[in-house]
């Protein structure tokens, strides 16, 4: 039987669904807008590109469209150094574009999330340029972290936080009168200071961005850093053997995850309730354990936060049902859907990573076998559609791209890349522009070339080449969010029955759906539970039975 079997033609569009607490089942797709789509031919994609493909992410079958920072700024970490965030950077467009984009998505039943940067901001927004301007006692240095630094002279920093891209978190500042003098405080990159949020300044100012967008008619908001923000009283050393990088992730440290931010995402909650249309807030948060991640969106806080725990399982039947079981029992006191996620902007592509060997973390620098890598890929993103609650799609998976992971030195733009130590800095190989066509300069991206190499076998991999085509990985995933859309049981809630299952297949029961995920290197054979819905790869049933092939995830209806 194909894997492509499906009686679905008329599947409801997101347009003639209509239902309260949309976000609790949403597949949301992120745009990284570098990336997607341009349309001026200078390399670079933009706001109007990401408009002109629209109908393509509708006719996807998403619910909604995260856009990366757009912002005004210098872009010393693609966008994340905002210099002014109520203004759109001329290299994507200006704000009447994002107005176009925002008014022509909700005209196709689409919602527009966009990234907001709250931890730090640029060297080049105004209040830091004023604080180094001033100097020493300047109002503005309260509103960041400057202080003095230690040793003799302070010639040594304040305290022994290293950035997350390598290198003291800490640079001394020349001060006006050109004598070496106060060090700020950057958790990323120098040129993205962060913000001191015990002074009020930088609260309110903050509320105030939100409703600038919220009035533009956005319908929410990702929080980049959503652990960070808040600092521990006194900016204390970290201690243990000094190996910071090394902590983070598996335990709570003075500049990430402290209670206070919660404070804060109240006081924001309150104002996106006040708007209709139910707007929501999306939490990027890297805490120790999914238990303090539900932290993040209990009632009065936010709405979904990434499953961080569940993006960095490996293919694994035993490790996944795990994270699944460990992700809702969290989940469920708080009354929060589980949001699944499988690759972004920051990690090498689930496809090459599943390419790998296990153990080798989400930045992996080879691309191993890349058939096993598509095939596991594609199982993998049947899986977590059929999970409960949200999930995330990360612009080109619906492709099957793989990482790049053999750039030039010199062509690379990730800050991390060029720094001694921190993240490994590979994160421009899952951030080539996507392919849309067979041929062209770009490949349709634009007529101008890409602002990093595509490799010439992606013509192959284009929305072009794959479209109606039966088998393809983006035909694949047209139909997934069909059937999920038309399934009744599929999408919101907190639970799944596990069913009996050969050693290395996952087996879950939805209600009348069946989803069975084989993660083995061999074929098993399960029941035949019913009429089969979709399945990754090629599978045959007789006698009541199915044949399931390595790697390959089924869906089935008992209905």
């Amino acid at each position: 039987m194909s894997q492509q079997h499906s009686a679905l033609a008329s599947a409801p569009t997101p347009a003639q669904v209509k239902r309260g607490d949309w976000w609790r089942d949403a597949v949301i797709y992120q745009v990284y807008p570098r990336s997607f789509a341009d349309s001026n031919g200078d390399g670079m994609g933009d706001l109007e590109g990401i408009r002109s493909r629209l109908p393509y992410l509708r006719d996807l079958g998403v619910d909604a469209v995260w856009l990366s920072p757009f912002y005004a700024s210098p872009q010393a970490d693609a966008g994340y150094d905002v210099a002014d965030y109520r203004a759109v950077d001329p290299m994507f467009g200006n704000l009447l574009d994002a107005d176009a984009l925002i008014r022509d998505a909700h005209e196709l039943s689409l919602r527009i999330i966009v990234d907001l940067v709250p931890n730090h901001s640029s060297d080049q927004h105004e209040w830091f340029k004023r604080a180094l301007r001033e100097g020493p006692g300047s109002p503005l240095r309260d509103r960041y972290h400057f202080r003095p630094g230690k040793g003799e002279h302070g010639e040594l920093p304040p305290n022994n936080w290293e950035s997350i891209f390598g290198g003291p978190a800490w640079t001394r500042v020349t001060e006006p009168d050109g004598t070496p003098g106060e060090w700020y405080l950057h958790l990323f990159a120098p040129e993205q200071p962060d913000f001191n949020w015990e002074h009020p300044a930088v609260g309110d100012e903050f509320r105030s961005i939100l409703r600038f967008w919220l009035d533009m008619g956005v319908d929410g908001f990702r929080i980049d850093v959503a652990h960070g923000m808040v600092k521990a009283e006194g900016l204390p050393d970290i201690g243990g053997d000094g190996d910071q990088l090394k902590l983070l992730g598996n335990d709570v440290m003075p500049f990430f995850d402290q209670d206070g931010v919660h404070d804060i995402y109240r006081q924001w909650r309150l104002i996106l309730d006040e708007y209709a249309g139910e707007r929501i807030f999306v939490a990027e948060a890297w805490t120790p354990t999914v238990a303090r991640t539900a932290n993040y969106v209990r009632p009065d806080e936010l709405h979904q936060a990434f499953n961080f725990q569940y993006l960095g399982t490996y293919w694994d039947a035993e490790e996944l049902r795990k994270v699944v079981d460990l992700t809702l029992e969290a989940m469920r006191p708080v009354g929060a859907p589980a949001t699944w996620v499988l690759s972004n902007h920051d990690v090498t592509r689930h496809a090459t990573r599943f390419a790998n060997p296990a153990g080798l973390g989400t930045q992996i620098r080879t691309a191993g076998d890349r058939a096993l890598g598509l095939r596991r890929a594609r199982a993998a993103t049947l899986l977590m559609l059929a999970l409960p609650g949200s999930a995330y799609i990360y612009q080109g998976e619906e492709l099957g791209l793989p990482d790049v992971v053999d750039l030039a030195d010199e062509v690379r733009q990730d800050p991390a890349y060029f720094r001694g130590a921190g993240q490994d800095g590979f994160r421009d190989g899952c951030r080539v522009p996507i392919p849309w066509t067979r041929e062209g300069s770009s490949y349709g991206f634009g007529t101008g070339g890409s602002w990093l190499p595509q490799p010439a076998e992606w013509a192959d991999l284009s929305v072009e080449a794959q479209t109606g085509v039966a088998g393809s990985t983006l035909e694949l995933y047209r139909t997934a969010l069909a059937v999920r859309r038309a399934e009744p049981d599929l999408g919101a809630g907190d639970s799944v029955e596990w069913l009996r299952a050969p050693e290395g297949v996952l087996a879950f029961r939805r209600g009348e759906f069946v989803c069975v995920a084989n993660t083995t290197g061999e074929a098993v054979t399960t029941p035949s539970y019913g009429r089969v819905l979709l399945a990754s790869g090629e599978v045959t049933e007789a006698d009541g039975e199915t044949k399931v092939p390595a790697d390959t995830t089924v869906w089935w209806t008992t209905a």
